[in-house]
């Protein structure tokens, strides 16, 4: 063989050895142990109790203490507040309301009351996780506040897998804090996740992650398909905020693709491949469903990292409708459209994602990459902060195709603040740096850039 090709050849090799760096996790027992308790018992009282309200809607009644928004939200929070108790009052519960006005779905000046709980961090309290659900429920008109209005699906479901979790996760410790918010006023406009949203950001919470659940327990779809083994994930592109210096940058370093919305999708759907038997995520590149929203959006407003975790398969007939039979098909949002089961997977799938990275180290600040016209690429990021010298080992870096969703190769390069991939061209692959605690809990991947920036 021609000696010039034979050592191309071995170059080739070895460059390609070079690409498959294995991506080595740490099995993380205690997230094992998190999805064996979660359970789907509790989820369908809990469901059963927000259906006895009668009606959540908004504009509902809330003097009454059996019926309406008002008895739905002070038995939240009650519950809340016997989850403290079993920890030794380590919840922060309250109200967060706001009064609304002089809106389409809100005309007359009406109290929007969520519920709050904080599971506050040892470590780095100011980082914040968040899983919220949605309390409000409603029929075909959305001004009827007055007919029942079970919202068994829609989204009792997500609401019960929020106190679920809480449940679970308030046994343990951990490095930053987690939220558990039960939102108000959904489906008036997005207005719980819109005030606490805004609350956040002017109490300068340092939010890593939100995790919506809206709809988690319908397994069989009105396009006919019944299917207990797949949940979506919806995660938009680019920043919301981005401003035209970013966005001018982007289009020469990519970026697209990799807001830390999408890689906080990544990182859910890899702890739906680790730790929840039978579950396999769909990462949906869309703020939301076709047209539609959820209260996640007032987070991805803002610049933060937010996602929306439900259903693959939903049954139109089953939301937002009066209850009634016409021509043999049954509509309305009732117990029998929900699977328990079901519902605790995507339980389940939210408590590990949350607690993986409450553990976690934070994020990489200030992550930046150069390579171009070079052989090698190398990256550099800042020093961890003093609170967090105790929990973090060091930092992995990951690599991809550009045309490929999921991280394919890393290399854990130790606790250091730069780091060259040698031979590893800048320009063929996306690039991103996760921060590792000494126990092996890993954060989202951050891509380089005010593009993929989880902020400080």
């Amino acid at each position: 063989m021609n000696k010039i090709i034979l050592n191309s050849i071995l170059i080739a090799l070895s460059f390609i050895g070079n690409l498959k760096a294995d991506i080595k996790y740490t099995d993380q027992q205690k997230l094992h142990q998190i999805v064996s308790h979660v359970s789907a018992k509790n989820i369908e009282k809990d469901i059963r109790k927000l259906i006895g309200f009668g009606t959540r809607h908004t504009l509902s009644e809330t003097q009454s203490t059996t019926r309406g928004i008002g008895a739905a939200r002070r038995w939240i929070k009650s519950e809340f507040e016997n989850i403290s108790k079993q920890c030794n009052g380590c919840l922060k519960v309250y109200f967060q309301k706001e009064t609304i006005s002089g809106e389409k779905r809100i005309p007359n000046p009406t109290e929007v009351v969520s519920v709050i709980a904080i599971l506050k961090g040892q470590t780095d309290p100011n980082r914040y996780v968040i899983m919220s659900g949605d309390i409000d429920s409603r029929v075909t008109d959305p001004m009827n506040a007055t007919s029942d209005s079970p919202g068994a699906n829609d989204n009792a479901s997500g609401l019960a897998g929020v106190l679920e979790v809480a449940r679970v996760l308030t046994k343990y410790k951990f490095n930053g804090s987690i939220v558990f918010a039960a939102l108000a006023g959904e489906e008036q406009g997005l207005f719980g996740g819109k005030i606490m949203a805004k609350q956040a950001q002017k109490d300068g919470w340092r939010i890593k992650a939100v995790l919506n659940n809206d709809m988690i327990g319908n397994i069989s779809g009105i396009n006919g398909v019944i299917n207990n083994t797949t949940a979506r994930i919806f995660a938009e592109g680019t920043r919301q905020n981005e401003t035209p210096k970013q966005a001018k940058q982007r289009r020469f370093t990519g970026g697209e693709v990799d807001s830390p919305t999408r890689n906080l999708a990544r990182y859910i759907d890899v702890m739906a491949d680790r730790y929840i038997p039978n579950l396999d995520t769909m990462m949906i590149y869309r703020l939301d469903r076709f047209g539609r929203g959820g209260h996640h959006r007032p987070f991805n407003d803002l610049g933060y990292p937010a996602v929306r975790i439900m259903e693959t398969n939903e049954n139109y007939n089953l939301q937002h409708q009066d209850l009634r039979t016409e021509k043999g098909v049954k509509y309305g949002d009732t117990i029998d459209g929900v699977n328990f089961d079901y519902a605790a997977k995507l339980t389940a799938l939210n408590a590990v994602s949350l607690a993986s990275m409450a553990w976690a180290p934070n994020p990489p600040v200030n992550v930046k990459i150069s390579g171009a016209v070079q052989a090698s690429t190398k990256l550099n990021w800042d020093k961890a902060g003093n609170n967090e010298k105790k929990i973090i080992a060091g930092y992995k870096i990951y690599w991809r195709l550009t045309d490929v969703s999921q991280w394919q190769n890393s290399m854990y390069v130790g606790n250091v603040t730069e780091y060259t991939l040698k031979n590893i061209v800048i320009d063929n692959y996306f690039f991103g740096v996760a921060s590792v605690s000494v126990d092996g809990f890993e954060s989202p991947v951050v891509f380089p850039g005010d593009a993929g920036s989880f902020g400080k």
